[in-house]
């Protein structure tokens, strides 16, 4: 089964890491990425720009509106996701527990619904 694990980090946290730690981070996940491809698990996953880049577009009244910056205001932003395919939630989970950035910030696992649109 396929999951998204959507990693949501505390942006002002990543801030004050050091380079080095920030590079350890980047080389950690670089490693699980590589290691569950692999094991034929890794689908696709790329980090994001910071939130402070984002686009947000809604259309209300048939009309659009488009804002800068972050839809919401949130201590999380998304900042990378990670699409994989594994027998079922509990793998998810353990992948999820060794994405680094769990170890300061949030990842959020989501089944994709795949087929037709429901």
């Amino acid at each position: 089964m396929k999951y998204m694990l959507m990693i949501c980090r505390d942006e002002p946290a990543w801030e004050r890491l050091t380079p080095a730690e920030r590079k350890q981070v980047y080389d950690d996940m670089v490693a699980l990425s590589e290691e569950l491809r692999v094991r034929g698990h890794y689908v696709a996953g790329h980090p994001l720009q910071a939130s402070s880049t984002a686009t947000a577009v809604r259309v209300r009244g048939g009309k659009r509106l488009v804002t800068d910056g972050p839809f919401v205001e949130t201590r999380e932003q998304l900042g990378g996701y990670m699409i994989i395919d594994v027998p079922d939630l509990d793998a998810a989970i353990a992948v999820a527990a060794r994405v680094p950035l769990a170890r300061t910030s949030t990842v959020e696992i989501r089944p994709v619904r795949e087929g037709p649109p429901a």
